[in-house]
């Protein structure tokens, strides 16, 4: 018998043990993962955690991510006046909860819960608001659970964080947002009283409505934090005269695009901490304000501006769009920022840079500016003028449009096409031969986000090629960041050269600095400042972008503006409207140094005064200029030629018609005809080449004419006029000796003759034609082209 009843004390203590082992275990696994599965607002923080917008959880509450610190005067608050003894007890106080009882008994009514703070966290966890004996257990159970893996400021920051406040209010950092505009770290004692009562009560109690009872309970705690010693009677009695919050305050939206494009790119119901600097935005938000109400009288609604710290790649400043204006939609919520839109002008840069890098050019050489006609790409400058010939640097500081599709022919769209892409271009989507030529001026599209990243990493390349000690790091080209924890992948893989060298890109600047627009309005003058802007402006076709790019050692500043709808106006070009808001977001940055000459990697060298190329040995007046090493291999002045002159000087004459010792031999600029013919106008030094005298003509003599309009193997449409009838066009010559006659031929019939203006209006039919011209002294140019519509009578 005491066998059994010894194995059965020892099998019944077992099933104890296993009994008190399955509740442990269950009490262990008891507590939810996570514990709080409601969704969070999406709020956007600046660098230093300054507020910049937030978005609405999809619940509709305003309800903060997780707040990682209690506001200590809060703690001190909300422990007064919720739980005193919330440092001491184990996550229930069975003092409090008797005396509940007793008050419940008393009242016949629930009328005191006894809860602790831990409890409170249990129960917004579960979303319970029924307060039975049995969900009180389950509160006690759960809470003791909390209390043994989370430390008391941890809970105490679970609950601060999903306390209701009223409303649809939850959480210390959006109560205090909504209801005193202001962060939880930035309330006053009275502030932080208000807010402490209000989760006991939120449905009866809130901002608005019940005052006195608010003010009552308020001034209740304020006098206890008084009593405790927490604050002094000063203190206590200036924070009860503090009025209440009459209604809540709408939260800051400073940066609505880039918080509403971080939620699309995964971040939504986060805290996002972005790089942005909060004053900056302020400052850009005004600016855009300001310049947006008086580009509304010509209707042009939208504008956005891009700042970037250049050695980090951080944006600074985001305001990708104007405000809505009230009961209007100009698609304002459009972030243009990240809009692609055709780019006008604003390549060239880039394209003058790979060419210096390449040793394609020089800064000086001489590019053609003269008409021009490839298949149906008629390129015309903004100014419809040509120069007949202007240095690389003066094309792109001035933005003409002919040098620089000339430039693109020479480079190659393929390779100019594949750079861009290389160095961060992310909208060339279609094949190079789609954009063709005009890829130059606007032909693709671009984004802010990527041209703003673009001309940063060439800043950031250029400031790095001393640190490197003449290497370089590909990896410093890459795209903006935003928030505050990205940054560039640390490859300091050191090579020798990049996508484009220091030299180039200092080059490019340095020709950027002088950007002017005399041939378009005296706008550009207003733009004076102490410190040196490289900087570029841009307009696409029809009026419909304007864009201006500005760049230090230290930021990049880029500005768009126009119609989100894509409506051109009249006046809306890069210079008059997205310029002037440029450079007032650069009198706010003040930037206050410039590159550094990369002397390293480049020569100084002597080049032609006149052509710009390197010096040949029959240039007789040179110029030292500082060039790429890699400009040592472009081709040396191809313009000066040695002629011989009679003794006079008036003729060109040779060995057939002259003795040599009657002769000058002297070095002469010489360019091709139609270069000569718009050049000789601009450039009162230069000299046309004495015509031949005429018992030395030989075949030698350099050709005197050549076509202006059409090409050789043109395509022509000849536009039809207002009564429907086709109109006519204009052929035009460049002769070397304007005064020369000349005597045209269509298809062999002679058709009319010219002297000093050498043009003709010609309506020919449909089909192929030949066009002959000849000068009086014999000199023959033909011309093929093709009429491609149909002649009406």
């Amino acid at each position: 018998m005491k066998k059994f009843l010894k194995f059965f004390n020892t099998k019944k203590k077992k099933i104890w043990l296993a009994f008190i082992a399955i509740l442990l275990i269950f009490f262990w696994f008891s507590l939810p993962k996570p514990l709080f599965k409601e969704p969070n607002s999406s709020v956007l923080r600046d660098k230093n955690g300054e507020l910049l917008g937030a978005k609405i959880a999809p619940d509709g509450q305003w309800r903060f991510p997780e707040t990682t610190k209690v506001p200590d005067k809060f703690a001190k608050a909300i422990i007064q006046f919720e739980d005193k003894h919330f440092y001491y007890h184990p996550g229930f106080n069975p003092v409090s909860m008797f005396r509940a009882f007793i008050q419940n008994i008393k009242k016949r009514k629930v009328v005191s819960g006894g809860s602790t703070i831990s409890m409170q966290v249990i129960r917004l966890s579960r979303q319970h608001n029924n307060r039975s004996i049995y969900e009180k257990i389950v509160e006690t159970i759960l809470a003791m659970r909390l209390e043994l893996t989370h430390s008391k400021s941890e809970i105490l920051r679970l609950y601060a964080s999903h306390a209701p406040f009223g409303s649809n209010v939850v959480g210390i950092d959006a109560a205090a947002w909504r209801y005193f505009g202001v962060s939880a770290d930035n309330l006053s004692w009275a502030e932080i009283a208000t807010l402490a009562v209000l989760p006991n009560s939120p449905a009866l109690i809130y901002p608005g409505k019940n005052h006195n009872k608010l003010f009552q309970k308020r001034n209740r705690l304020l006098d206890k934090l008084f009593q405790k010693g927490i604050i002094d009677k000063t203190t206590c009695e200036l924070s009860k005269n503090e009025a209440l919050p009459e209604k809540p305050f709408s939260l800051p939206q400073l940066a609505p695009h880039l918080l509403e494009r971080a939620v699309n790119e995964g971040k939504n119901g986060q805290n996002i901490q972005s790089t942005l600097d909060i004053h900056l935005q302020e400052n850009v938000n005004e600016i855009i304000s300001i310049h947006h109400r008086q580009l509304a009288a010509n209707e042009i609604h939208n504008a956005a501006a891009l700042v970037l710290d250049v050695n980090t790649g951080n944006v600074l400043a985001y305001t990708a769009n104007t405000s809505s204006e009230k009961g209007k939609d100009f698609g304002n919520d459009v972030d243009i920022i990240t809009s692609a839109r055709s780019t006008g002008s604003i390549l060239k840069p880039y394209l003058y840079a790979a060419m210096l890098n390449d040793g394609l050019i020089l800064p000086t050489t001489l590019v053609p500016d003269v008409p021009m006609q490839i298949g149906g790409f008629v390129p015309e400058n903004y100014n419809l003028t040509y120069d007949g010939a202007v240095p690389a640097k003066q094309a792109l500081s001035r933005s003409l449009n002919i040098p620089a599709v000339k430039m693109l022919q020479t480079y190659g769209v393929e390779q100019f096409y594949t750079l861009l892409k290389k160095i961060g271009s992310t909208t060339l989507t279609k094949p190079s031969s789609h954009y063709g030529l005009s890829l130059i001026l606007g032909g693709g599209e671009a984004k802010l986000w990527d041209l703003a990243g673009m001309y940063a990493s060439m800043a950031r390349t250029l400031n790095h090629y001393s640190e490197y000690q003449g290497k370089y790091n590909k990896a410093d080209f890459h795209p903006p960041f935003y928030i505050k924890t990205q940054n560039a992948e640390e490859k300091k893989t050191l090579e020798n050269s990049s996508y484009l060298d220091a030299a180039s890109i200092w080059l490019a600047f340095e020709a950027m600095v002088e950007v002017s627009r005399p041939d378009e309005e005296l706008q550009w003058q207003q733009f004076s400042s102490s410190a040196r802007i490289a900087w570029k402006t841009g307009t696409s076709f029809g009026n419909r972008d304007a864009w201006s790019i500005g760049v230090t050692p230290d930021y990049v500043v880029a500005v768009w503006v126009g119609n989100a709808s894509g409506e051109g106006r009249p006046g809306l070009i890069g210079l008059g409207c997205a310029a002037p808001i440029l450079f007032d977001i650069f009198k706010v940055i003040k930037p206050r140094n410039w590159f550094t000459m990369p002397e390293s990697e480049m020569s100084e060298i002597p080049v032609c005064k006149y052509s710009g190329y390197r010096a040949s040995p029959i240039c007789e007046e040179t110029t030292k200029i500082w060039v790429p090493k890699k400009g040592l291999k472009t081709q040396t002045c191809p313009f000066h030629q040695m002629v011989h002159l009679d003794k006079s000087g008036k003729w060109q004459v040779n060995s057939n018609c002259e003795s040599t010792d009657n002769m000058q031999h002297l070095s002469w600029f010489v360019l091709p005809p139609v270069m000569e013919w718009y050049f000789k106008s601009k450039n009162p030094f230069y000299k046309v080449l004495p015509p031949f005298r005429s018992d030395c003509i030989s075949a030698n003599e350099c050709r005197s004419m050549e076509m202006i309009y059409p090409a050789n193997n043109s395509k022509i449409y000849i536009p039809v006029d207002l009564g429907g009838k086709p109109g006519s066009t204009v052929f035009k010559l460049a002769h070397r000796n304007p005064q020369n006659l000349v005597y045209w031929h269509l298809d062999g019939v002679f058709i009319g003759s010219t002297t000093q203006f050498h043009q003709i209006a010609l309506a020919p039919e449909a089909g192929m034609h030949r066009l002959t011209l000849v000068d009086q002294k014999g000199e023959v140019l033909c011309v093929n082209f093709e009429i491609m519509n149909k002649r009406k009578e």
